[in-house]
């Protein structure tokens, strides 16, 4: 009696959890865990609606308490899986793809793929058998390895299209939280094999609560790229930096190298463009007066890419500041030195640091202040 008390204070917590979370983010407009960050607004719908499918997963797996026969609780079990691959999987999946920015993905898919999983539930909650099962669990293991798959092929191709177009990746980059996700869905999996075990029941509350919580923060800390967007649509060229597109059409390739490099040189390096924050290739495309499509074929010549690019001009920016303070025996830090140099943050710039000149920023300051000793 103890253990079923214990059990359902946190069936009650988590439940409750997920539904607080679904009205924060349908009533909320700004973000609390982030304030300086705005969420996608598609996102945050649908993210609401999952978590909105997680508490009615809960409300229709009640009757379970109140049963005593095996017989019952096996068909509130099967009605209660239809409803969840129903509901509860492609909304999950949904938001998943919605995280994803780069392009907008078709949401039929999921539904197709989801289908059968939802039929043979229902007809097993039907014929009150569980004959077709093995089918299930075959088709469900066959789905979950085809979307890992895609999932994986679709995360790389936003993080190629990330650092291809924006110099900060603070609030934009998912892959670390798709991994956390995947372990926490792992274990739903699991759960849905084998879910007549107590303890497996517990962990599953918990690992519902975690789930909801993750994913509330990680949509409150997902930049809303759609923004951008709209702004370097509205950005116009630098005065005399405007470069016909048709002559770029038929350039060469050393041509086009040495028009865009020009450009880049006039109104990226020397006026230091590279030290505005959030400047995406777009917005440096029209500022110097041609398009994303000659850039990237820029870039793509060079064999780098328009985050590295920016990057590797903060870095060097970064190393001027600092031999010039080291020389006149200024009192600086390498965070200060890293924000002044375009880094949102100093975390950032130690990776980019480390990735491009192939050691620590300390080690590198290190070995400066050793050479400049007499």
């Amino acid at each position: 009696m103890q253990e079923d008390i214990l059990y359902l204070i946190f069936y009650g917590a988590a439940t409750m959890l997920s539904l607080t979370a679904c009205c924060y983010l349908l009533l909320r407009r700004s973000n609390a865990i982030a304030p300086d960050v705005t969420s996608p607004v598609h996102l945050r719908r649908w993210t609401a609606a999952f978590f909105a499918s997680i508490t009615l997963s809960h409300v229709w797996y009640i009757p379970e308490f109140y049963f005593s026969s095996a017989e019952d609780i096996l068909q509130c079990d099967l009605i209660g899986s239809a409803l969840d691959f129903m509901t509860l999987v492609p909304l999950g999946i949904i938001v998943l793809l919605f995280m994803l920015q780069d392009c907008r993905r078709p949401l039929w898919p999921v539904c197709v793929a989801v289908a059968p999983l939802v039929v043979i539930m229902m007809l097993c909650a039907v014929g009150r058998s569980v004959a077709l099962l093995p089918i299930f669990y075959l088709y469900y293991l066959w789905f979950g390895i085809v979307f890992a798959t895609y999932m994986v092929r679709q995360v790389r191709q936003y993080s190629r299209w990330l650092r291809d177009n924006y110099a900060d990746l603070e609030h934009k980059e998912v892959w670390q939280s798709f991994i956390v996700l995947a372990v926490i869905l792992l274990f739903f999996g699991i759960y849905t094999f084998d879910p007549y075990y107590r303890f497996v029941k517990y962990i599953m509350q918990l690992n519902s609560m975690i789930l909801v919580c993750y994913l509330l923060w990680r949509v409150e800390t997902l930049s809303d790229l759609s923004i951008q967007k709209v702004s370097d649509s509205e950005a116009t060229p630098l005065s005399g930096s405007e470069v016909p597109i048709d002559s770029l059409k038929t350039s060469s390739p050393q041509n086009l190298t040495d028009t865009i490099g020009s450009l880049l040189q006039r109104h990226c390096v020397d006026a230091q463009l590279y030290l505005q924050h959030d400047l995406t290739a777009v917005l440096l495309a029209r500022m110097i007066g041609t398009n994303r499509y000659y850039l990237s074929r820029y870039f793509s010549q060079l064999g780098i890419t328009y985050n590295a690019y920016i990057n590797s001009l903060r870095i060097q920016h970064f190393m001027k500041l600092f031999l010039e303070a080291n020389a006149a025996s200024l009192p600086v830090t390498a965070q200060q030195l890293a924000l002044k140099s375009g880094f949102h943050n100093y975390r950032t710039f130690s990776n980019a640091f480390k990735q491009q000149i192939g050691q620590t920023v300390t080690g590198w300051i290190r070995e400066q202040q050793e050479h400049d000793k007499p």
